[in-house]
This record gives structure tokens, sequence and C-alpha cells, in this order.
């Protein structure tokens, strides 16, 4: 039983973790070398991964969809530590609009011709974006917005993702709080109510059946 517990704790942190990685926001140190429109069809396995189309209209099963493509530079640790080279990183531009993730993005077409300036010249950018590039399952992450940074050795502190969590333990650390008032001061009251009533009960019913026992004793004497 203990490995059981062992193994649920772990895949749902395991889950909760992926869940975070694919909607908070992360940065990208890039050179922009295009742009480009493509029709899309999507398929069950993967339209999940995409948006909706830009805002305003129709949706359809099949729409265009923009592409940054870039030279990405490598890193480890998450993007903490930089290294010399670079790969290629295609990024998706969609609008989220009001929908989930909550970017509040409505302006992909500039971001498009934002980009399209960038890969003119040789300039490096930083892109973020949230969401994972599954080259299998035609999947690329959504970039949400792109500025140009003096060189690749720029550092990028992730401000956001830093106070999110530093707001999510404040959060789990009230509300652990607020359950156990809850429950010393409501629950295990009821709990410790509903036992007596029980134990009461349970000692209510043995002396009727004990009563009952001696009757029938009284009988067969």
């Amino acid at each position: 039983m203990r490995r059981f517990k062992i193994i649920v704790r772990v895949t749902a942190a395991l889950i909760v973790g992926a869940f975070f990685h694919y909607v908070l926001p992360q940065h990208d140190v890039v050179q922009v070398t295009s742009t480009e429109v493509i029709r899309t069809d999507f398929s069950p396995y993967n339209r999940l991964f995409y948006a909706q189309g830009d805002s305003g209209g129709a949706q359809q099963p099949t729409r265009d969809l923009r592409l940054i493509n870039t030279n990405k530079r490598k890193t480890f640790l998450l993007g903490f530590v930089p290294r010399d080279s670079t790969a290629v990183m295609v990024y998706r531009n969609e609008d989220t609009g009001w929908i989930w993730p909550p970017y509040f993005k409505f302006d992909s077409s500039d971001l498009q011709a934002e980009a399209a300036n960038i890969a003119r010249g040789e300039d490096w950018a930083v892109i973020t974006h949230y969401g994972w590039r599954i080259r299998w399952a035609s999947i690329y992450p959504n970039a949400v917005s792109l500025r140009t940074v003096s060189g690749p050795d720029v550092t990028i502190i992730p401000w956001f993702n830093i106070g999110f969590f530093i707001f999510l333990m404040i959060a789990i650390v009230f509300l652990r709080r607020m359950w156990r008032q809850f429950r010393e001061g409501t629950v295990d009251p009821m709990l410790d109510s509903a036992g007596h009533q029980l134990d009461e009960a349970q000692a209510g019913i043995a002396a009727r059946k004990g009563r009952l026992a001696r009757w029938i004793e009284s009988w067969r004497k």
C-alpha cells in the first residue's frame, strides 16, 4: 500500500510539473531566419495543443498557420545555462484570445510582421513562448512576444515564473492552515460526535440484545 501511495504521488507530481512546464512562459534567445504561413489540417491527437484562429474569425478545422523559423541558442538546466551551439526551432504564432492559457494574445499579425522585420538582419532576439515542440506530431510552441537584444549572451531571468511559484507556495501554505483550522474546529468535532453517537447506539443495541437473551433464557428455565 505504501508503494502504491508513492507511485500515485510521483505520478501526480509529474502531471502537475508537465502542466506548468507547458503553460508557463519560457524565454529563448534566437536568431529569426524567416517567417511563413502554411495550411494546416488538425488531427485528433494534436488539435488539443493548438490555440484558436485569429480573434474575430470563424473557427475552421483547416486554417492557415503562421510559423516563425529561428536558430535557437542551446541551453542546459531548462534554459538557465547557455551553450555555444545553436539548433533550429520553429514557433507557431496564434492568438490565444480569452481562452486557455490566459495570455490574452490578439496581435499575431503584428508579431508576424515584427518577426519578418527582424529576419532581414542578423540581430539576436528573445522570444517568449509557451508549449512544446513535438516533431512527430507537428506540434509547435506558441510565440507570445518578441524583442531584440544586444547579443546571444544576454541573461534572461524568468521573473514571472519565480513570482508565480512563490505565490503558489504561499497559497498552498495558507490553504493548508485554513484546512487544519476547519478540520480542528468543524470536522473533528463532527467525527467525534458521530463516533460517540455510534458508540451509544451500539451500547443500546447490546443492552437490548442482553435483555432479550435473558428473557429467552428465563423461558428455557
